[in-house]
């Protein structure tokens, strides 16, 4: 069934509007109808099973048969800070952690990435990202679009990630602890913020790396093998699916 995303303010009673290049792709690429039936999700994590009513110049109308609660978030809010990988791997990985199920990606630069943001560039690209996590959380199945920052610094990085419950810090060298063992011991509850940050190609320095311990991030490996960035990113959020979803056993409230 075509998925698509609104906003809570286009959900009226019983009805739904839908706008914009959604619309077009209803009307158009997909030749619906007035009868068939689309899934509608909005901000609040709700999603609603609609009727295709009318076709306007400007939107496509449909009423609401039935709502509930999306099944397809995870319990805690994943943010998935990104150092700049090269050429664009980054597409790819933002589509694949949409999968995994974050609600943002912020991308940034570190000391060793090679790949730098331009910011001329900067809002273009930007744009293009969230329309990737846009496709992917309809691919997928998502109550809601994760949201795609522009690029950061270290420093933003170290500022911001500190407001999430727990930030588990990627990191290759001494002082790290497995990433199982950390959540077991302390277990995010749901509805709280996780924050994971993994490195460039050439990873973090020694100087990153303390800094981020000294903010109180929890230093975590992520087993014996070298793994690529646009690995490191998805295997460490399948992880955190694993053991927030897929253990057998529900997460604190």
């Amino acid at each position: 069934m075509p998925r698509f995303f609104v906003t809570s303010s286009q959900i009226g009673a019983g009805t739904v509007s839908v706008t914009g290049e959604d619309a077009h792709h209803i009307a158009r690429s997909l030749r619906m109808a007035a009868g068939e039936i689309i899934t509608v999700a909005d901000e609040t994590g709700t999603e609603y099973t609609c009727r295709l009513t009318a076709f306007l110049p400007d939107r496509v109308e449909a009423a609401v048969l039935e709502s509930h609660p999306t099944a397809a978030e995870p319990p805690c809010r994943i943010v998935l800070y990104q150092a700049l990988p090269k050429g664009d791997k980054l597409d790819t990985v933002i589509q694949k952690a949409v999968e995994c199920g974050v609600a943002a990606v912020v991308p940034f630069e570190s000391s060793r990435c090679v790949a730098r943001a331009k910011p001329e560039a900067e809002q273009k690209k930007t744009e293009r990202r969230q329309k990737i996590a846009k496709e992917a959380a309809g691919q997928c199945g998502r109550g809601l679009v994760p949201a795609v920052l522009p690029t950061t610094d270290f420093h933003g990085v170290l500022r911001e990630a500190q407001k999430a419950d727990r930030v588990y810090f990627c990191y290759e060298g001494a002082g790290t602890r497995p990433l199982g063992v950390l959540w077991r011991e302390q277990p995010p509850r749901k509805g709280q913020t996780v924050a994971l940050v993994i490195g460039s190609e050439g990873g973090f320095s020694e100087e990153e790396a303390k800094a981020a311990a000294d903010a109180g991030f929890l230093l975590t490996g992520l087993g014996p093998r070298i793994l690529r960035t646009e690995t490191a990113a998805a295997f460490a959020l399948a992880c955190l699916c694993c053991l927030s979803e897929l253990n057998g056993t529900n997460i604190p409230n």
